[in-house]
């Protein structure tokens, strides 16, 4: 079988100049989560709060944004403004409740035509741009952009063939129906934006990605509500001792995330000194998620087998500002997942002034600076987390310092600066191409508009 095969792309994150041509428009798909959940429960994750920050700071900038998620409950109404200029649109596809995300592929023709159908109601040229969250969106994304005639950005935020390549224990493979759908979309996707430089080697390497059409666009984090405090007042506030030794973990409690690993880090750092016990404190923010269904209290169990269960506190996810608190009441935060396409707890964490331990795995690599914002740790032995936590302990103001600085370059205003570079440049690529079927009436449009003429909305 003959290979298609690239030149190694130098990665860059912003697309090379081209013609002005602005989105004024952009239709979101996030087919198996709201940007409405809460983050750190369900399928709720960095994803969420990825579509949220970014969507009001497109509309901010006068680009409108339509967010299609699956309804999940008959409470809820069809349509509900997240904010000014971003409206969410809850589609009915499916049962409300009782899917997973493995089930959500028999429910992607009903998500099409109900997007399908909002855009007929308006004149054509409605949306500019489709912008698709992970592969199941990508799908329905691939259509409308036939339909539409217009450009289909798409961002994985998690790819099959990495997640199978690193599969924690207890958790069961990425189908293949999956695998197959991540191809289709990448061969499809006009832009295809990655978190990181190794997320868009991966996406070349494994999915044969066009290089020309691979981007790389860090998330950010919002350095207004994640930012550094007083460690003290925030240890008062979560109700936590003022000579507490506090390691955090934030996320949804699955096996992918690591939860377990912090737990045997903790028990390992009890037993090389007993007296630590009178200080520590683990707390663990997050609720069951994916595989972690199947067994909700097995954290809570494996925290009585290993002897800590008295050192270890489990709370429900957070709301962004309680979330901040927890962050910078920690003296460290610990992230230590089987693979993360980015890490934005580990970004969160370092904008509050609190370093991080994480595996060295993944966007990891990007979201900390080892030995600057806090360390990574190679392989999964308990005692090499525990070194590293004491590590950081010990040099915990420099990390400190060291974290501040690390995040703040990566504000949200940078992506999506570079994200609406993407979008025009896709738009401009497309109206540069001869028209085809439905996409005539879009084509002409655009170049109109490139022109200085005013197109028909």
């Amino acid at each position: 079988m003959l290979v298609r095969r690239h030149p190694r792309p130098a990665w860059r994150t912003e697309t090379a100049p081209l013609p002005s041509l602005l989105p004024h428009r952009v239709a979101t798909l996030s087919v198996h989560t709201s940007p409405l959940d809460q983050p750190g429960a369900g399928d709720a994750g960095g994803m969420n709060v990825y579509i949220v920050e970014v969507s009001r700071r497109l509309a901010a900038r006068g680009i409108a944004v339509d967010v299609f998620t699956r309804a999940t409950s008959s409470d809820l109404p069809p349509v509900v403004e997240m904010s000014p200029g971003v409206t969410v649109r809850h589609v009915s596809a499916g049962p409300f409740e009782g899917l997973g995300k493995d089930d959500l592929p028999a429910q992607l023709c009903a998500f099409t035509a109900a997007v399908l159908r909002e855009e007929a109601q308006h004149e054509p040229g409605h949306f500019d741009v489709v912008h698709s969250h992970y592969w199941l969106s990508g799908q329905v994304g691939w259509l409308a952009r036939d339909r539409w005639g217009v450009p289909l950005v798409h961002s994985a935020h998690t790819l099959a063939k990495v997640k199978n390549a690193a599969l924690a224990e207890g958790d069961a493979p990425e189908p293949r129906a999956r695998v197959i759908g991540e191809e289709q979309v990448v061969a499809e996707a006009d832009r295809l934006v990655a978190n990181t430089a190794d997320e868009a080697a991966q996406l070349v390497r494994w999915y044969d990605a066009d290089p020309r059409r691979t981007l790389v666009i860090p998330p950010g984090v919002d350095l207004q509500r994640f930012s550094p405090g007083d460690r003290q007042r925030a240890r008062q506030r979560i109700g936590v001792p003022a000579d507490a030794v506090v390691l955090l973990f934030v996320g949804r409690i699955q096996p992918l995330k690591g939860p377990d690993l912090l737990l045997h880090a903790a028990a390992r750092m009890l037993a090389d000194d007993p007296p630590l016990r009178a200080k520590l404190q683990v707390l663990v923010v997050g609720a069951p998620s994916g595989s972690g269904l199947a067994e909700p209290q097995r954290l809570q169990e494996l925290a009585v087998s290993l002897g800590v269960r008295d050192v270890v506190r489990f709370l429900p996810p957070q709301p962004p500002e309680q979330l901040a608190e927890h962050y910078r009441a920690a003296d460290v935060a610990v992230v230590p997942s089987h693979n993360e396409s980015f890490g934005l707890v580990a970004l969160e964490a370092q904008a509050c002034g609190t370093p991080v331990v994480a595996a060295a795995v993944g966007g990891l690599h990007t979201a900390v600076d080892d030995g600057v914002s806090g360390r990574l740790v190679a392989g999964r032995d308990p005692a090499d987390y525990a070194a590293a936590i004491r590590g950081v302990l010990a040099g915990r103001e420099l990390l400190a310092a060291g974290a501040r600085r690390h995040a703040s370059r990566f504000g949200w205003d940078r992506t999506v600066d570079s994200l609406v570079d993407a979008y025009a440049a896709a738009m401009v690529e497309m109206a540069q191409q001869p028209p085809v079927g439905s996409r005539e009436r879009s084509a002409r449009d655009a170049v109109r508009l490139l022109s200085g003429g005013s197109a028909a909305r």
